[in-house]
């Protein structure tokens, strides 16, 4: 007897045991049925248009309108000016003189530095002082001539000496030009890197001369929008979330073989000077704009094997719709065949969602 009832205690022991550790998971089972067989719950007996066990899906839905879309290109550009050269001299020599400042403004042709030239002036007057006695001689040479009184031949000679000494003050003419550094064009001076005494050669850098009105934009576009972009074509860049209107006005002929990508330069009159070179930018090319378009979220769009769907809200229901697409841009896609404004494009909940799959439509957005 002893031995039947410890057997019925531990029998009792392990049940108790079971319902314990079993009962914590079995509980949202009870409850989640006792609530579907409530007759006030929607998914249960008696509620409208619903199945046994059967609950609603709340969604939310997108009015589809009338809008314009752009078909933009985004890219990181780059602030360069319109002409920029590093001065130096053509020939080597001791600076003596530096007539800019630094950071100041120069006319083309402004006589920027010099270097020693006293030899080559001395030179050129030496030249100078012996082709007026050649000039003379030729003079006389030349009335002898008419007289008959000389040869053509003698006369030839002087001439020939005339020009050989005018050749060759031109030639120290050019010498001393290539003493002096003038400016080659309108433009800012930058920094000095070098003073008066200073041996300069003509690898040696004197300063640099910029010209930033206008200025140049270059950016580059993927190779696939070479033929869409033409000279002239408008660009719009930001600098400091301030925008800015510029046109293209050169494309390089060939692609970049290691990005792919295309470089473009645009021209902005930047006519007080308040962009620098060097400065990054972001650039907006728009490529189309259309007019009327069917437009939806990118995120409602649904991928299959056939092709692409959405889901429409119809008579408190879910109705699939297969759809072709147009332009895309960075959230909204075009439909060109599938849907129709005024139809209510469902936008949430897009996993759980199969045909006529009753639905409530909590939010309603309008584009």
């Amino acid at each position: 007897m002893n031995k039947r009832f410890k057997i019925i205690i531990t029998v009792l022991l392990i049940l108790l045991g079971s319902f314990i550790i079993f009962f914590p998971k079995l509980k949202p089972l009870f409850a989640a049925r006792q609530s579907s067989a409530a007759p006030g719950n929607p998914g249960g007996p008696g509620g409208p248009g619903r199945g046994p066990g059967r609950n609603m899906l709340n969604v939310s839905g997108f009015v589809i309108a009338p809008t314009t879309m752009d078909e933009l290109i985004k890219s990181i550009g780059t602030l360069r000016p319109d002409e920029e050269v590093d001065l130096s001299f053509e020939t080597s020599g001791k600076i003596v003189e530096i007539h800019f400042n630094e950071g100041g403004r120069v006319k083309k042709g402004d006589l920027l530095a010099k270097i020693n030239d006293k030899p080559l002036q001395a030179q050129l007057q030496k030249l100078q002082a012996q082709i007026k006695l050649v000039e003379e001689k030729e003079f006389r040479q030349r009335s002898l001539l008419d007289k008959d009184a000389i040869s053509q031949e003698s006369y030839d000679q002087i001439v020939t000496e005339l020009q050989s000494v005018q050749a060759d003050i031109n030639l120290i003419l050019a010498r001393i030009s290539e003493t002096e550094l003038r400016a080659p064009f309108d433009g800012i001076i930058g920094l000095r890197y070098l003073s008066e005494g200073s041996y300069a050669t003509p690898s040696t850098k004197i300063a640099r001369l910029i010209k930033m009105s206008p200025i140049k934009l270059e950016f580059s576009i993927p190779e696939r929008y070479a033929d869409d972009v033409k000279i002239g074509f408008p660009v719009v860049f930001s600098v400091d979330n301030k925008n800015y209107d510029a046109r293209v006005y050169a494309v390089d002929p060939k692609i970049d073989l290691g990005t792919r990508t295309i470089v473009l330069r645009a021209l902005y009159p930047n006519s007080r000077e308040e962009l620098k070179s060097g400065r990054y930018a972001d650039v907006t090319l728009r490529l189309n704009q259309i007019e009327n378009a069917v437009s939806i979220p990118s995120e409602a769009l649904i991928p299959e094997m056939e092709g692409e769907m959405v889901y429409v809200f119809r008579k408190n229901r879910a109705e699939a719709r297969k759809v072709s697409t147009g332009l895309r841009t960075e959230s909204h896609i075009q439909i060109s065949d599938g849907l129709n404004f005024g139809d209510t494009l469902i936008i949430t909940g897009i996993l759980q969602l199969r045909q006529s799959l009753p639905v409530v439509l909590d939010t309603l957005i309008s584009n």
